[in-house]
């Protein structure tokens, strides 16, 4: 199989989005840091990079955040090359198996509000090479983690504000705030 790679900007400016014609990943896995990267042989190799600050995976791409300082321009040429080589070569994203997203547990509403998070909430934040999981709900608070691209990005704190919580409200009555847990 021929692997293309191309690239999309993501709303956080520090973090571009590398797309690959192959499943990556079923679900998604987000190494944050160096060292959380042990568990993964792709998002190792892309760490050995002196200008990777993040790396997150999900569906059919790579998220890949940069230093200060290192400029996209001088970036996006070693980077294409790196993941299309790394992809050829089927360099694993993880060493274990993650579980299967879609399985909801909890209370009726539980369910219902993951289900919301997973069917209308997921693609989107996955477009902005982002991801959304779902923590917690009590007393009409929603809890969720939102990873990738959006970890940190400016318009993350609009996007759960205006549209997820606004979202939720709207389909689940008992709920009445979304809030995101810090990494």
């Amino acid at each position: 199989m021929n692997i293309n790679v191309y690239t999309e900007s993501t709303p956080n400016p520090a973090t571009m989005k590398f797309i690959v014609n192959k499943l990556l990943i079923n679900g998604s896995a987000d190494f944050a840091t160096k060292e959380s990267a042990e568990k993964s042989p792709f998002a190792k190799e892309l760490y050995k990079f002196s200008f990777v600050n993040g790396v997150f995976f999900a569906s059919n791409f790579v998220t890949v955040t940069k230093t200060e300082g290192s400029d996209w321009d001088d970036l996006l040429p070693i980077l294409k090359e790196f993941v299309k080589g790394a992809v050829e070569a089927e360099l694993a994203v993880q060493t274990e198996e993650q579980p299967e997203a879609g399985n909801f547990e909890g209370t009726d509403i539980e369910v219902k509000i993951q289900q919301i998070l997973h069917d209308y909430v997921r693609p989107a934040v996955e477009s902005d090479g982002g991801a959304i999981t779902y923590k917690s709900f009590g007393e009409g608070v929603v809890t969720v983690e939102l990873r990738g691209s959006c970890s940190g990005c400016p318009s993350s704190t609009v996007t759960l504000k205006a549209g997820i919580e606004n979202l939720l409200k709207r389909m689940v009555p008992e709920v009445t705030e979304v809030v995101s847990e810090a990494l």
